[in-house]
């Protein structure tokens, strides 16, 4: 069962420590919880929906976008992106959050319907007051409907969404798969996001007109410390899109055409072929794309100066997909002898349970 976390309970240990296990894991990085079924004829997804029960916490946490440029964030969960949430649709939702930071905040479930449940959509003096600092505030609502949503903070969204980091991917699996769904070999999420060095070091400030904004990431590195998308010829692989932060993002895929299939979740009607998406703030797309042209493929923000780190050209929003037996040594490849880390893009932790789950890789320091 989940330890309650109290107001006081955080004061004593202090606003910038963890009070209580951050999302408690198990060993193999899925998040501890407890789940049950609920009861038949439940209205909000019958016979075996499951009750998932989750804690989380928000922290004063500082993260690395890329070499030595670090950030000031607001994690839920201590990292950036936060942990991914995975459930079926219909199932039930219990989340415990605890701010352990000096500023109030709230979560925004973002796509989710909130049928029944308006007092859980996290817009604070509209459906509920800001969780202050070492204050818990527990959400409970139903998972619908399916696709792709995510969740955000919604106390000063123009600086702890838009350049602090406050948001995750929330995937909700459909009772019934579209048939091209049934055809994913490989799911990945990509959140894109841009961030304003200036204000690095200055929580509870930016996020205003005029900002410069001068790193742009996926899921919250810039290249080179982005993963490269690894295929091989034949599979299928589904990649979501997010427009986490406040920019839009042109994102090109080389060597394919890929099929726009989903927007904001909901299936298209008729899937769109392209090789170039923009995706807005807020916006997210399901691209299907088929690996029938083996090599080394670069996927890159179209907006020109999102490829830069600061004042270096050749970063931030930039991957490649790299096929199963293509050589990757070559001297000039910039991914020729760096060690690859798997789940950058979620694409494991999408295989495992229904849950909750973290990545060490997005974790950040925790500041006193």
């Amino acid at each position: 069962m989940m330890k309650e976390i109290t107001r006081r309970d955080a004061v004593i240990a202090g606003l910038g420590a963890v009070a209580a296990p951050t999302l408690a894991m198990a060993a193999e990085g899925a998040a501890a919880h407890t789940a049950t079924k609920a009861k038949a004829g439940a209205k909000d997804g019958g016979a075996g929906a499951t009750v998932h029960r989750f804690e989380m916490n928000i922290e004063d946490t500082l993260i690395t976008l890329v070499g030595n440029q670090t950030f000031r964030t607001f994690a839920f969960g201590g990292q950036v992106p936060a942990p991914l949430f995975h459930v079926r649709e219909g199932d039930h939702v219990e989340v415990q959050v605890n701010n352990l930071t000096t500023l109030p905040h709230s979560i925004h479930w973002h796509g989710l319907l909130q049928r029944g449940t308006w007092e859980m959509d996290g817009v604070p003096d509209m459906t509920q007051l800001a969780i202050q600092p070492g204050d818990s505030f527990t959400y409970k609502f139903v998972a619908d409907p399916a696709g792709t949503m995510w969740y955000h903070c919604h106390v000063n969204v123009n600086e702890h969404v838009a350049t602090r980091g406050m948001w995750g991917p929330f995937i909700v699996d459909p009772k019934k798969p579209t048939p091209i769904e049934r055809e994913i070999t490989g799911d990945y999420i990509l959140m894109f996001s841009e961030w304003a060095s200036a204000w690095a070091s200055k929580p509870g400030q930016g996020g205003i007109p005029g900002d410069v904004f001068d790193y742009f990431t996926i899921n919250g590195k810039s290249f080179p410390e982005t993963q490269p998308i690894r295929v091989k010829e034949g599979d299928v692989i589904r990649l979501r899109l997010f427009g986490a932060g406040g920019g839009f993002h042109s994102i090109h895929i080389h060597g394919h055409v890929f099929q726009i299939t989903f927007k904001d979740g909901h299936p298209l009607p008729a899937p769109i072929n392209a090789d170039t998406v923009l995706v807005g703030p807020g916006e997210r797309y399901d691209i299907v794309l088929r690996a029938d042209n083996p090599g080394r493929w670069m996927i890159h923000d179209h907006i020109d100066h999102h490829t830069m780190n600061g004042h270096t050209p050749h970063g931030g929003v930039m991957t490649v997909i790299e096929y199963e037996g293509i050589p990757r040594d070559q001297d000039y490849y910039h991914w020729a002898h760096k060690t690859f880390v798997p789940d950058f893009y979620y694409e494991e932790s999408l295989k495992k349970p229904h849950g909750v789950h973290r990545n060490p890789v997005f974790k950040g320091e925790l500041v006193a």
